[in-house]
Parts: structure tokens; sequence; C-alpha cells
């Protein structure tokens, strides 16, 4: 059932995708977007912002990979149409000094930015989202990591009442994710709380997801509720579903293909041709020294 449903949504990459009529997006309460800061020229040379076209707010809420809601791509955003995402809260815990829980109202009064990023599917398509949120680094400093926490382990919301495929065993659950500790703080890492000036969509991760531009999207896990600071390498769901297909960094390499298909092109969405990969997804000079001396084909 697993294999299949991988294959489908492989599949499903090159076939039309059907759009929905996507619920509004909100402004959040007390979030004026006067409030939010938009990229600048300096943003562009640190990799905040990327100065290519903007996929459409459509094909961005209508063509997600949400497993806990379904495999396939085009019926996510109905079957989250009424996911509840209030009360939310989101645990930090592990090796701290000062663990803690914090609200998504709490989380949202953090200072917001704009950032436009490139989006890579492992999959071997991409957009470009221009997102809503915060360094994860500014939540990271407040819990106080200690000497021993070398990863972040972070977990998805597990509730089969309210994301309904999580009663099938297509996959694990709950979804999990890991990254370096280096990963985690760097610039370029981020919580997302919205996208387009709006508030995130459930099918796009609401409440609150993490964004990782420079790694293939399934490492941006969606609506979490749990981060865990760790001494050894988190086990991450899709690395235990198939390790010899998806390793722990998954950073965008188009010089390493994965075992069915090559990486070194992709399609954006929204479009019909080919463009060439890039590695780290355009991010190399931000993020390359973060992987000085290793062998990215052994750690992919």
């Amino acid at each position: 059932m697993r294999g299949a449903a991988l294959a489908a949504t492989t599949a499903a990459t090159a076939l039309l995708y059907r759009k929905l009529n996507p619920p509004p997006l909100e402004t959040p309460k007390g979030d004026k977007l006067g409030n939010v800061s938009k990229p600048s020229s300096e943003s562009a040379s640190k990799g905040f912002t990327v100065r290519e076209k903007l996929t459409a707010l459509e094909d961005i809420t209508n063509y997600n990979n949400f497993y806990e809601f379904s495999t396939d791509k085009g019926s996510v955003a109905s079957e989250a149409r009424n996911f509840v995402t209030k009360p939310w809260s989101v645990s930090v815990e592990g090796l701290v000094n000062k663990p803690g829980t914090f609200e998504i109202d709490e989380l949202a009064k953090f200072p917001l930015d704009e950032r436009v990023y490139r989006l890579r599917c492992v999959e071997g398509w991409s957009m470009v989202i221009p997102w809503i949120g915060f360094p994860l680094s500014k939540l990271l400093n407040i819990v106080e990591p200690n000497s021993q926490a070398r990863y972040v382990a972070f977990q998805t919301l597990y509730d089969p009442k309210r994301m309904p495929n999580q009663q099938t065993s297509v996959l694990d659950w709950p979804y999990v994710e890991g990254l370096r500790l280096d990963e985690a703080m760097h610039p370029l890492t981020i919580l997302a709380t919205g996208l387009y000036g709006k508030t995130l969509p459930p099918q796009d991760g609401a409440p609150i997801r993490l964004v990782v531009p420079w790694k293939y999207g399934f490492k941006s896990i969606k609506s979490i509720v749990k981060m865990r600071l760790m001494a050894e390498e988190p086990p991450t769901t899709w690395s235990s579903y198939a390790p010899n297909e998806y390793g722990f960094y998954s950073n965008v390499n188009p010089s390493v293909p994965h075992p069915r298909w090559s990486q070194a092109r992709e399609r954006r969405i929204g479009e019909f041709s080919m463009r060439d990969t890039l590695l780290f997804n355009g991010y190399a000079e931000q993020v390359a020294h973060l992987y000085s001396g290793m062998d990215l084909r052994r750690y992919f």
C-alpha cells in the first residue's frame, strides 16, 4: 500500500493537477501587513529572497503533499478545509536549560519577516513561495540548548480525527523530522505562520511549519506540535521508511540522483518547460560551509 501510494504521488507530478476554490486566507489577528518586514536588496544577498516569478497562490494552496490528509495532491485542500488550528501549542524540550510550551498566539507575536524562497520537492517539481515567519533560532535561543545538544527533532500533530489519513498505514504516524543544530540555527531556517501575507492555510502546514529552503521539501515538516533537542541523530519518517532513497540530510543536489529518477532537472509549477536544479537549491553560498569535508553522496 505504501509503495503504491508513493508511486501514484510521483506519477502525479507529470499530470495536470486539479484546482479547487481555496477558502480565503486571513490576516493574522493583531498583525497588520505593515508590521511584516519586507525583503530588501540586502535580503537578496543573504538568500532571504529570490528574484524569480512567484508561484500563483492558487497553485501553492491546491498542489500539496500532506499525507495526513491525503496522498492525492489535488485532494489535500479539500480534506483539510475544516482543520481546526486553535487552540495549538508547541512544546520545546530535551537538552535545553529552559524547556517550555508556547501557545500559537505567543509565537505569532515574534517579529515576522517575508522570505521569498524556492521550494524543491524530491519528486522533481518546484515553487517560489513568499513565506511569512521568523527564524527558528529565535525560539531555540529562548529555551537555551545546552552543550550536549546537537540535533533538533520535530513532530507533527497526531490526531486521526482531525487528520483522517492518519487512520491508514501509508506512513508510520506521527510524522517526524530532524535537523542538525547548526542547520536549525541557520538564518535561512524559519518557522512559517503564513504565506502571501496571510495566515498559513491548513493544506500548507497550518498553523506553524518548518521551512528549510536548501533541502528537499519533505524536510520542512508541517503542523508542528513538538521539538526535542537531542545528542544523537533523530529518526525521520522518510529515512526510516526508505533509507536507501531518503537520507537524513536530503540537501538538494542535482548530481545525486534518487534511486528511481534524476534530480538534475525540475519542473516549476505553473510552467511547462524543465529547468536545471541548483546545488543546495541555489543557496550554496549561504549553506555549503555547513557540510565542509562531508561526502555529500554518502551523507545524502
